[in-house]
């Protein structure tokens, strides 16, 4: 077994900290997770913190099962290219599954609020009412109280039907993506690019498996089960980011595909 190479080790560190920490003050996950930009939560330092994130305890698998990734595919990595380029191309991987998670993300939203155009609702009442806490609309009888929001559904005469369309909206505005995944699946990918022989043993798995077949069962998983949790190709959801994923996989993969083209040096790095 490979040892832990000085950069995986930090962050590693970095992401037991921020599990710590985020435990025992609760109120992170409304900061440093990643809010879509129309949240009122939204920040722009949360493109870079929401992958060092992971999901509240006693959910601990999520976080294991990222830094064991990081572990055994980051640190094979490093020791080829040395600490500099691979924390360059794991930030890189990170922010990929930022864009496309976002990008779908933004797809759905607008083809769901397709449904409530005749609404004509004004940018600043769209943006109150995807960003409104809908439990606290509604008294013990389910009757809405009335409010900004109540007045704002009357003068555009909103349909229930419209109304469920915009919940749905609201949820999806309102939905942090958290942890190191996407990261780690760019490293997943640079593994399978490098060394694609390479056999990967898995708990689940009673027989190795060559990286090369292993990583692409794998995405195809996340592609068929992000196209059908989201609502703007199917419906249901998994309550987990397959896109996020593929994202962090595909910036993997073209980062992988230039540095081959261009016969990177690594010496540049370091």
């Amino acid at each position: 077994m490979m040892n832990m190479t000085p950069v995986v080790k930090q962050l590693i560190i970095i992401n037991i900290l921020f599990f710590i920490g985020s435990q025992l003050v609760k109120v992170s996950y409304g900061y440093l997770p990643l809010f879509y930009p129309e949240s009122n939560n939204f920040e722009i330092w949360q493109i870079f913190t929401h992958m060092f994130m992971h999901a509240q305890w006693p959910n601990f698998a999520h976080i294991l099962f990222n830094m064991f990734a990081l572990y055994s595919f980051g640190s094979a990595l490093e020791h080829f290219w040395g600490g500099k380029k691979f924390l360059f191309f794991y930030i890189s991987c990170g922010l990929g599954a930022a864009l496309l998670h976002t990008g779908v993300n933004y797809l759905e939203i607008q083809s769901i609020l397709n449904a409530v155009t005749n609404l004509n609702l004004s940018k600043s009442d769209l943006h109150l009412i995807l960003n409104a806490d809908y439990q606290s609309l509604f008294d013990a009888n389910g009757k809405m109280i009335p409010g900004q929001i109540a007045t704002i559904l009357d003068k555009a005469n909103c349909t229930q039907e419209q109304f469920n369309s915009l919940v749905q909206a609201s949820s999806i505005v309102q939905s942090p993506v958290l942890g190191a995944s996407g990261a780690t699946y760019g490293l997943m990918t640079a593994f399978a690019f490098m060394f694609p022989n390479a056999q990967l043993g898995f708990m689940f798995i009673p027989v190795p498996v060559k990286a090369k077949y292993f990583v692409p069962v794998i995405l195809a998983i996340d592609l068929f089960f992000g196209l059908k949790g989201s609502s703007f190709f199917a419906s249901g959801s998994t309550g987990i980011a397959h896109f996020a994923h593929l994202g962090g996989a595909l910036a993997g993969y073209l980062m992988m595909l230039y540095w081959k083209k261009n016969q990177f040096n690594g010496n540049r790095w370091n």
